[in-house]
């Protein structure tokens, strides 16, 4: 990393926010999302990229959106099944097109998250991504704490009965107070700008996924469902000092990095090189060599599959080692 643009040992907002103590120039991410948003679950590809190609150089911090407190709404079960046919076509992630037995909210799914930020910082995002896999590729139903357990199931590196448990804490419930809050200031913002925001009575809220990045009291807004590009060209206005890593020859590398496991899709944008599209198809014929050959393992996901390397699985916690395949 280049020495310029130091802080003096800058400190973040605290265990739910930007938490390390940094001497060099950081860019802070804030991502608004929420397991239940499709727009938030299909952006993954791009945010994995991302997350690759700079690695420490940015701190995600993950906010929940809370789109529903309680069941109902227009959105229902056989809605909700026929439109994922569309996301998985447009965007490639993962979905299975099956109704649930009945609409469910996402505030117990938010709450879940927000535990796991508290009690286990950093893992949020591999508690997001499981949470999303188990909404959109089963017909569990999510605002039970025993479906949510199942789903974190897999996340290395989390307690799940202690999760569970703080699901109604006083930190838990400040905690998600503050993020419904913050997820309903988007008023001015770039977001509403773009017409990207929603309305939630009086206020504007911002929509999955929405990130803002901060660096050196700047700040840039992406507001909503962006392609790739969108977010690197403000990153690249915030700082180029940072290091952009290139896509890798092959899934590998990959897979040695994100040990919590890859959808093709995203392995696919991963070795896309720049103004390069992905190859979705030479991607996972190089994920199947490399399962035939024993490397990495292949767990069914609805249409498609999440790829692990198989000694990253290995070292899981024996009641996880198995549980993509037995959860979904």
């Amino acid at each position: 990393m280049p020495p310029a643009g130091l802080y003096n040992g800058r400190t973040g907002h605290g265990r739910r926010g930007f938490s390390t103590v940094y001497s060099r120039l950081v860019i802070f991410a804030t991502l608004f999302n929420d397991p239940a948003c499709p727009w938030g679950y299909s952006a993954n590809p791009a945010l994995s990229v991302l997350r690759w190609r700079y690695r420490d150089a940015i701190e995600w911090r993950l906010r929940v959106i809370v789109l529903r407190e309680e069941p109902g709404g227009d959105f229902t079960p056989a809605r909700q099944a026929r439109s994922s046919r569309y996301f998985r076509d447009r965007c490639g992630m993962p979905f299975a097109a099956a109704p649930k037995e009945r609409p469910i909210p996402t505030a117990r799914a938010c709450r879940a998250l927000l535990a796991t930020a508290l009690l286990h910082p950093g893992r949020e995002i591999a508690a997001m991504r499981a949470l999303q896999f188990a909404w959109f590729n089963s017909t569990e139903l999510l605002d039970g704490d025993e479906a949510i357990g199942h789903a974190l199931e897999p996340v290395a590196g989390i307690d799940v009965p202690a999760v569970l448990a703080a699901l109604d804490s006083d930190d838990v419930t400040a905690a998600y107070a503050a993020d419904k809050a913050a997820a309903r200031s988007g008023a001015g913002g770039a977001t509403d700008f773009q017409g990207k925001a929603a309305r939630d009575g009086d206020r504007v809220r911002y929509t999955a996924p929405s990130v803002i990045f901060e660096c050196d009291g700047r700040s840039l807004e992406v507001g909503g469902f962006q392609p790739l590009e969108a977010y690197d060209v403000a990153i690249a206005n915030l700082d180029r000092s940072i290091e952009r890593h290139l896509p890798p020859d092959g899934p590998l590398p990959l897979l040695e990095y994100f040990t919590d496991g890859l959808a093709t899709q995203e392995v696919a944008a991963l070795l896309a090189g720049n103004l390069v599209e992905p190859d979705r198809a030479g991607a996972e014929d190089a994920l199947i060599d490399l399962a035939a050959a024993g490397v990495v393992v292949r767990h069914p996901l609805g249409g498609d599959a999440l790829w692990l390397l198989k000694e990253a699985q290995e070292r899981r916690e024996p009641a996880s080692a198995g549980a993509y395949a037995a959860a979904l």
